[in-house]
């Protein structure tokens, strides 16, 4: 008998190994569940500190900024991605499936399109991979749903064509949300259709809602308040909340922003949501016990990106734990605020550098966080309310893309099989952080 159950567990082991061995997906903007946070186990706890970090692999791509997402598709780990080539002169999206392990393509779809966006330099939406299916959005509007597995095209739209989208100047940037049955994503178009459902398998539209607004960048996120679920769109004129199921209005907050610059990721924790632009800096909204009704509680003190007390982040997502903010300003500074009422604790330049539009993504990791900077290194880090502290710091990738005179990267980086998958204008690669 007990050689039987021994038997058993290697057998159940076994089973669970096969299953879970290569860790979590980044299936979508912001991992899992789209919050940004990395939260697979066993890895690394400090980084080598001389050379590129070592690649798993490395394949060529073209330009884009758009990040890459990873997940099992029929039993077969793949990374998703997009970029921009050229074909006698001719511009092609084109959307990228690799091998996770070896980082061979699978299949690529590409189409013509010719930007009319400023950054012409590729596509910026992450992929969305669900239920076998993966979603692309092109700078110029082009929406795709491909069969993950094969790259067939199930089906498509074209806002500018189908809504009359009026592209924001730096084209179409946010991804799109899968929310059961539903594909929700921010069109920018007309007669009421700023936000558009589809039915994710079919492409059949399912509601639409809010007026002829501009766009903006931030991708609609999910939240509960009062126990119920609420679709949170910031665009460039207001902060509003839908219902998930038919794109009705619950409650809006007025927060109009300069040049339409609302990208980052609305941060939620319990009934407060954070929101920060490079112009108009922090708001903290503070929505009612039953999710009916919202406020503004705190807001940053500067409408300008150059003498900025609050926190005036450009592309990053801040980190809003509750009682503080994370977060990288107009001009690079690493700071901290005090979350109850906005009040700059500390900032630094160490982890960045000083220019305007100078960028680092923040990931949290267990007690701690991962930091990609524009300069394609890798920092492990403490941030607490006494300050930043560096742990290690590595290259990661090289910058390509030169801007302010300076090169960079502007691509968030994917969090999975416990790696990271980066990309810049030339090739897209895959670093082990596992623990050894």
């Amino acid at each position: 008998m007990p050689h039987k159950l021994t038997l058993i567990i290697t057998l159940l082991c076994s089973s669970l190994t096969s299953q879970f061995g290569f860790g979590d997906d980044w299936p979508q903007w912001g991992g899992p569940e789209q919050d940004l946070v990395w939260r697979e186990t066993g890895i690394v706890k400090t980084l080598p500190t001389t050379g590129l970090l070592p690649r798993v692999w490395s394949t060529p791509i073209g330009e884009g900024y758009s990040g890459p997402a990873v997940a099992e598709v029929n039993s077969r780990w793949c990374v998703f991605v997009t970029d921009r080539i050229f074909k006698q002169r001719v511009g092609y999206e084109r959307v990228l499936c690799l091998d996770a392990e070896s980082g061979k393509p699978i299949w690529n779809y590409e189409y013509p399109v010719e930007y009319s966006v400023s950054y012409p330099a590729g596509p910026r939406a992450t992929p969305v991979i669900d239920a076998g299916r993966v979603y692309t959005l092109g700078a110029q509007g082009h929406l795709f749903c491909f069969d993950a597995a094969t790259g067939k095209v199930l089906w498509s739209k074209n806002f500018v064509e189908d809504y009359g989208t009026r592209l924001a100047t730096w084209g179409m940037v946010a991804a799109p949300l899968v929310d059961g049955d539903q594909l929700i994503t921010l069109v920018g178009g007309q007669k009421n259709s700023l936000v558009v459902s589809f039915d994710k398998a079919t492409g059949k539209e399912l509601w639409r809602a809010l007026d002829d607004r501009a766009v903006g960048y931030a991708p609609p996120v999910i939240f509960t308040f009062g126990g119920k679920r609420e679709l949170i769109v910031w665009h460039p004129t207001a902060v509003s909340a839908l219902e998930p199921k038919t794109g009705k209005l619950i409650w809006e907050v007025p927060y109009g922003v300069r040049y339409g610059l609302s990208i980052a990721t609305p941060r939620k924790v319990k009934n407060r949501l954070f929101v920060a632009s490079f112009y108009n800096g922090p708001r903290m909204i503070e929505v009612s016990n039953d999710g009916s009704q919202a406020k503004i509680v705190w807001s940053g003190n500067s409408d300008s990106e150059l003498k900025t007390d609050g926190l005036h982040p450009i592309m990053m997502t801040p980190i809003f734990n509750g009682t503080h903010i994370y977060g990288v300003c107009s001009y690079g500074q690493l700071r901290c605020l005090d979350a109850s009422n906005g009040r700059r604790l500390w900032e630094t330049e160490k982890a960045t550098g000083k220019g305007r539009w100078w960028n680092a993504f923040i990931v949290p990791h267990e007690d701690r966080y991962f930091l990609h900077n524009e300069q394609g290194d890798l920092i492990i880090a403490n941030l607490t309310p006494q300050g930043y502290e560096e742990i290690s710091r590595a290259k990661l990738i090289e910058p390509t893309r030169r801007v302010q005179r300076r090169m960079t990267i502007w691509s968030h980086p994917a969090f999975a099989m416990k790696s990271v998958f980066a990309r810049n204008d030339k090739e897209i690669i895959r670093v082990d952080l596992s623990a050894k």
